[in-house]
């Protein structure tokens, strides 16, 4: 269990940029995914990942996805070992089948560990940008323009100061918003 738990929170302590570089040329258009699709006949498939309008976001967001999976995963399997394993031993009692077993025992058991990893990965998610900057730099057009990375455009590369302060401000109450909104609904469930 050790092994798996420190093979899925790898990418939680590698540097973003280095997960960056390393997806990029995996994504590029002569890189892993292309070659390993085309060897197993499926080179139709096969496309400049990053630099296509429709897939360049959503390949990024499969990336993100990769790196906070372990977190979650770790407090996850953290919040599963703390639920009473008399629980289980009731619910089947009570006839309770696999799924609501799983729904009236597992879920609830994990609900703040469902808030914690909700609240970092909605803020991870907003907060993105040198993930964005690293693969895709915005493009191809603005499809991976993200609003973290939308603050830097604006900033350094335009000279548009103002506006970028209020992305940021923006951004910043955004995320405010979403963490107490989360915080209260899970507040709200236990009483």
């Amino acid at each position: 269990m050790t092994f798996f738990r420190t093979v899925l929170f790898l990418p939680q302590v590698l540097a973003l940029v280095v997960v960056g570089v390393t997806w990029r040329s995996i994504l590029a258009p002569d890189g892993l995914l292309n070659d390993t699709l085309r060897a197993v006949g499926l080179g139709t498939l096969a496309r400049p990942w990053l630099r296509d309008y429709d897939w360049a976001l959503p390949a990024v967001g499969i990336v993100g996805t990769w790196v906070g999976t372990g977190l979650c995963m770790v407090l996850f399997l953290a919040g599963a070992q703390r639920i009473p394993r008399e629980l289980y031993k009731a619910a089947r009692l009570d006839g309770a089948g696999p799924i609501r077993e799983f729904l009236a025992v597992t879920l609830p058991g994990l609900r703040p560990q469902i808030a914690v990893a909700l609240t970092l990965t909605i803020v991870a998610g907003l907060r993105n940008f040198d993930l964005i900057y690293i693969t895709t730099s915005g493009g191809p057009g603005n499809s991976t323009s993200v609003p973290a990375y939308e603050v830097y455009h604006l900033a350094f590369e335009t000279n548009q100061v103002g506006s970028a302060a209020a992305i940021g401000v923006t951004l910043t109450l955004l995320i405010f918003v979403l963490t107490v909104g989360i915080s209260r609904l899970v507040e709200g469930r236990r009483t």
